[in-house]
């Protein structure tokens, strides 16, 4: 089995320029400046998405919270047409970050069991690290029909790393989006870039776009120019792909590049080999287009219970594309986030495949992250 049929869980490509996003938006789905508020910089986390397992056969089904809440405002179903009763459907004690499901209640939920399967039983081996079984795969929305999303309020502090405005090293950028110029980005990156597994990909309500989407528009909204993305993602690739196939990106004649990679190098490429390629790609447009600026995404991490990851591959990656930063060229580190995010929820939590795709509040991370680069941070605290 060659790595891109193991590694590669979505093969769609989005090779074609588009306003906004892709596809026009389902009407369930409208954008919000608050929901792309960087989650550090605000007091209410907006559609928080857990994944209730209930552990013990005779115990309650009971899920984590980032922040401990001081006032939960709705618990709803992923499609956000159920609104859960607190009393009814679930408990909350103040003072926890832990939500429990009561009997008979309305919220889905599952058993460890539940999120597993027989060896050899999926189309992708997707082998648990200990040995019993694989771990439940999800093709489009599986996982997202399986979550709960929760917004609340807290007064809790982001404990984790945070990106900081890149204006002077994106100057052209930001100075292109502050003069409502035309700004051309051009993407480059495997599946997650493609928009697996948000829901508006999945055409599953509520329809969220992905992260790169909703960049676009959050840039849109916040600056009123004309942002163009150029999306040349291919599922179950990795850096070697992307160094011959930059040349679409050339094309474009790109103000703005994004380079997205990782999940699929952290098998087996070493670091040094890693930093290579994204270098060449950098080299590359820059050799036709000298003025155009890099955004370089560090991955979020894969289920760490995958035995197939190199884990350790993940923060290597990270520190290497941070040792290629300088005029023009940012780092987005999603790896640190997710590093933070993973010491107070479980992977189930966040994933939108079981393995190696954000789910909808993972893509709107992806999109905060770059969005923190890109527009300057607000006093405002909600």
């Amino acid at each position: 089995m060659t790595m891109k049929r193991i590694l590669l869980i979505c093969f769609v490509a989005t090779s074609m320029a588009v306003h906004l996003f892709a596809e026009e938006p389902e009407a369930s789905w409208e954008f919000s400046a608050a929901s792309l508020r960087p989650f550090w910089f605000s007091q209410t986390m907006q559609g928080e998405t857990v994944l209730f397992v209930q552990e013990q056969p005779d115990g309650h089904a009971v899920a984590a919270l980032l922040f401990e809440p001081t006032r939960i405002l709705s618990v709803h179903n992923s499609s956000g047409d159920v609104i859960y009763q607190e009393g009814r459907d679930y408990t909350w004690q103040p003072g926890s970050k832990t939500i429990r499901l009561l009997a008979g209640g309305r919220i889905v939920s599952k058993t460890p069991q539940e999120l597993r399967r027989p060896a050899g039983s999926q189309r992708y081996r997707l082998t648990h690290r200990d040995g019993n079984g694989e771990i439940l795969f999800g093709a489009t929305h599986e996982y997202h029909d399986m979550q709960t999303f929760v917004t609340y309020e807290h007064k809790s502090q982001w404990s984790g790393p945070t990106p900081s405005f890149a204006g002077e090293t994106l100057a052209r950028t930001i100075k292109r989006l502050s003069q409502k110029q035309p700004l051309t980005i051009a993407l480059l990156g495997d599946s997650i870039s493609t928009g697996c597994n948000a829901s508006g990909w999945a055409k599953a309500a509520p329809f969220q776009p992905p992260y790169q989407d909703l960049l676009a528009l959050n840039l849109k909204a916040t600056y009123d120019a004309d942002v163009t993305l150029h999306n040349f993602a291919v599922g179950g690739t990795d850096t070697a792909w992307g160094r011959a196939s930059i040349g679409k990106v050339i094309e474009t004649r790109p103000d703005l590049v994004i380079l997205a990679f990782g999940m699929n190098d952290a098998a087996r490429r070493p670091a040094a080999d890693y930093q290579a390629n994204i270098r060449e790609m950098v080299n590359a447009v820059r050799r036709v287009t000298p003025e155009a600026e890099f955004i370089l995404v560090a991955t979020m991490l894969g289920n760490r219970d995958w035995a197939y990851l190199q884990h350790e591959l993940f923060p290597q990656y990270r520190d290497a594309l941070a040792e290629l930063r300088g005029p023009g060229v940012a780092l987005a580190d999603l790896t640190s986030i997710w590093e933070e995010l993973l010491k107070h929820k479980a992977d189930r939590d966040l994933t939108g495949n079981g393995v190696n795709h954000p789910n909808d509040f993972g893509h709107r991370v992806y999109a905060q992250v770059l969005s923190a680069l890109l527009i300057p941070a607000t006093d405002s605290s909600n």
